[in-house]
């Protein structure tokens, strides 16, 4: 007769790979979704003018059938560390279709977001549906987490580190670490099934580990990315903590952050801000590629992406941070190559994981997806670019917040 241990530890390892294997799938959907909506928005630039409508509409159908789903990626980690009523299932269709609005509109938003909501709730709903008892929940909502940003990401080991280090895990979460990669891994190579592409970065190589000069150079960098990330956050909750007190009604909210965005566009002259951020949607645009090349001069560009992403998300739009963040990690370290006398193609990947880390306060899966992202050879920077820009005190993005808070009193 198999040992009780034997057949639960089967168990759960089906359950991962179920979850896993539906979240790669979503994934693949997502992306392939998003491109189709971004190729849209581009070829039919008018639909910038219904951003505010778009942001309406969403928020009233979370309104009627989202309940608890409004909570986002913050329920998500509450109910990791302390079950209570669960992830609602209806997250992961929700979080899609707010997500695709806001990009069908232009709003600067990510993808992350809209990836570890879908997978934290597949996994609450594969749980439920197998009856798991709620002690034993936390560990699937972790692989789903995993399983989520991985796969759209193309960077599984981060998947894994991000769900444990968001979590600033206690003793009993650590046990489920090779349950996280394993799931992530596995939604990864899903979701590459279905031929949803990731973007290729250049490879890093070339620097000095015995030159402390440089080294410092690096410290005062990831110094400044963690600055302007405290700031992103502090700003991004400031906003949705100033407009919860002051709007006579919480709807107008997205329609104010539509129409902010719209009056950002014609006060930049550029649309290069809306939407991802990762590709140009015209010879000549700004993208998070171009932040890698010598001599590229958009020495604000990064606090242009950075206004157009908080009033988007603060407004109450849906989607991600991380991929805006990348772009305003890049753009700022290509800024700051020049003055510290580093090159573009050290200090936008730098920038770009540093800025994440310090605003998601997650230093170590930051480093790792820099390690998966541009190779080996900026490993030591990397850790201390991301360390640095962690180490400032505030709040991170993925701690208790008003939207939570009001969450969890509707239970």
């Amino acid at each position: 007769m198999c040992h009780p241990s034997l057949i639960a530890g089967l168990k759960k390892a089906g359950l991962v790979a179920l979850i896993a294997g539906l979240t790669g799938s979503a994934g693949a959907f997502f992306l392939w979704s998003l491109d189709a909506v971004t190729q849209l928005r581009w070829a039919q630039p008018w639909l910038l003018w219904l951003l505010p409508a778009l942001g309406w509409a969403v928020f009233h159908i979370y309104r009627r059938i989202g309940g608890r789903a409004v909570g986002g990626t913050g329920l998500i980690v509450e109910e990791i560390q302390q079950a209570s009523a669960g992830v609602p299932g209806r997250m992961a269709p929700l979080i899609l279709l707010g997500t695709l609005a806001t990009h069908l509109g232009g709003g600067s938003a990510g993808r992350e977001g809209t990836a570890v909501q879908m997978g934290g709730s597949l996994g609450g709903a594969v749980a439920r549906h197998f009856k798991v008892a709620r002690r034993d929940q936390a560990g699937l909502l972790m692989a789903g987490m995993a399983a989520g940003f991985g796969a759209v990401f193309g960077t599984p080991w981060a998947g894994a580190a991000f769900a444990l280090e968001v979590l600033r895990c206690r003793r009993g979460h650590w046990g489920e670490a090779p349950w996280c990669l394993a799931a992530a891994l596995l939604a990864d190579q899903v979701c590459q099934a279905w031929a949803a592409h990731h973007a290729r970065w250049p490879q890093a190589s070339g620097f000095p580990l015995g030159d402390l000069l440089v080294w410092g150079r690096v410290l005062l960098a990831g110094l400044a990315f963690g600055l302007v990330a405290r700031l992103f956050v502090a700003a991004l909750h400031g906003l949705q903590a100033g407009l919860r007190r002051s709007l006579p009604r919480p709807d107008l909210g997205p329609v104010l952050g539509g129409l902010g965005v719209i009056g950002l566009v014609y006060l930049c002259g550029s649309r290069d801000y809306l939407g991802l951020g990762t590709l140009a949607q015209h010879p000549g645009g700004l993208c998070l590629a171009s932040f890698f090349q010598e001599g590229v001069d958009h020495p604000w560009a990064w606090a242009w992406k950075g206004v157009f992403t908080v009033v988007t998300l603060g407004c109450g739009m849906k989607g991600g941070e991380v991929t805006p963040l990348f772009f305003i990690g890049a753009a700022l370290g290509q800024a700051l190559a020049v003055p510290l006398g580093l090159p573009a193609a050290w200090m936008a990947p730098l920038g770009m994981m540093a800025v994440f880390g310090g605003a998601a306060r997650t230093p170590w899966s930051c480093a790792v997806m820099g390690l998966e992202l541009f190779g080996p050879g900026l490993a030591g920077p990397l850790v201390l670019a991301c360390g640095a820009a962690a180490c400032l005190k505030g709040r991170g993005l993925y701690q208790s917040s008003p939207v939570v808070a009001a969450a969890n009193a509707g239970r």
